[in-house]
């Protein structure tokens, strides 16, 4: 798919919405990728028109595109736009949600090894606050979370499954649909973060039978840095109750605080509008482009990748899973990770390093302590990949 010329035409397009790709080799996207011209140009135009007549002014006059970019994201993750909150990150998303739930002692939380560790903190932080317990379900030989050994470890005590879509490395995307299908038997809550995923994976909230999903917009979905969304099924929310509300999410009647009963209940009043506005023209570039071809070309993209780093002596690819994503997480034998991204640095090729305290569980396990973690987009093509290993080759010379 890569090398024919209909693939390579489509991404000369998108390079050529994307300036940057003629100065950079941008090869962390699972970092932040480079954002397409009419994302920038949308939040300028409106930072403009904040000059011009005032925040609020502007704000008003941009309502009905506001609601539009509701309307594009739930279009991106199969759901109402009335299920959607927009926040200013993918860990304000995931904890609005982790919060919400009145934990109890004894409960349980089933994760999987590679969680984040931003949420990893928060699961372990409720066990010391709330006596409950964090539980993770084993892995298979392949890296992806045992479904068996998840249907036996559920069960009614279990108030939550949580598990991140696509880890920030080794390249895994879990069954997430498989672990949907499991936990739908359960009164758990299904938990998903999605923030390395949206943008590259189609994803659909009913398919996955995730209760709720949170996301990023800086990655995959190259918007704004500082955006970031949840999606949260309408019939869940009287079990999540947020902890920070305001005028907006909610308000006083009869001496009683009343929640919004839709998803903005987790929302509060301020926002950067023209982020949030970059956010909307993001997903809508990305439905333009094609979730499905996205999918299929970054995956095959990265594959070429592993392939061609798996011929270079002294390198090793440590990459798991039976499903891979765009990320790419690779070491060398005579080079710590974090030199040979700098090296590559200095040559204009943009990684990052996957230290063990990303993934605490997973790369323990795996005796990995920093990774070097380059993650390809559709505007990356196989040309910058030959360059790319070459590169790491002379590098480590």
């Amino acid at each position: 798919m890569i090398h024919d010329s209909g693939t390579r035409e489509k991404v000369a397009r998108l390079r050529a919405d994307t300036p940057a790709c003629e100065a950079v080799m941008h090869f962390n996207n699972a970092g932040s990728s480079l954002p397409p011209r009419q994302v920038v140009d949308r939040v300028v135009r409106h930072l403009r028109l904040e000059e011009r007549i005032g925040g609020y002014e502007a704000a008003a006059e941009v309502s009905d595109e506001l609601a539009d970019g509701y309307a594009a994201i739930a279009r991106l993750v199969g759901a109402r736009p009335d299920e959607i909150a927009i926040t200013d990150s993918a860990t304000r998303s995931w904890l609005s949600v982790f919060t919400a739930v009145p934990w109890r002692e004894g409960d349980r939380i089933l994760t999987a090894a590679p969680e984040y560790s931003s949420n990893l903190i928060a699961m372990l932080s409720a066990a010391q606050v709330h006596g409950v317990t964090v539980d993770r379900v084993p892995s298979t030989a392949d890296g992806d979370i045992d479904l068996d050994m998840l249907e036996t470890m559920l069960d009614d005590r279990v108030r939550m499954v949580a598990i991140t879509h696509a880890p920030t490395n080794g390249g895994l995307v879990q069954p997430v649909e498989r672990i949907g299908a499991v936990v739908a038997g359960s009164p758990a809550l299904f938990l998903v973060d999605a923030c390395q995923s949206a943008g590259q994976v189609p994803l659909d909230l009913a398919t996955v039978g995730a209760d709720a999903l949170s996301a990023t917009g800086r990655k995959y979905l190259r918007a704004p840095r500082g955006t970031g969304f949840l999606a949260v099924r309408r019939s869940v929310l009287d079990r999540l109750n947020p902890v920070h509300v305001d005028l907006d999410s909610a308000w006083f009647e009869d001496g009683r605080v009343r929640l919004r009963d839709d998803a903005r209940r987790f929302e509060l009043f301020e926002r950067n509008v023209a982020a949030v506005l970059g956010l909307g023209e993001a997903a809508r570039y990305y439905l333009d482009v094609g979730p499905r071809w996205v999918h299929e070309y970054v995956t095959a993209l990265a594959e070429h990748l592993r392939d061609r780093l798996t011929e270079l002596p002294g390198v090793t690819v440590t990459d798991i899973g039976s499903h891979r994503s765009g990320i790419v997480s690779f070491r060398a034998e005579t080079l710590p990770a974090h030199e040979l991204a700098g090296r590559l640095k200095e040559r204009g090729i943009h990684v990052s390093v996957s230290y063990a305290s990303s993934t605490p569980w997973d790369m323990a396990a795996r005796e990995l302590d920093e990774l070097v973690r380059a993650s390809v987009h559709y505007y990356n093509t196989p040309d910058e990949v030959a360059r790319f290993c070459e590169e790491v080759g002379s590098a480590l010379r």
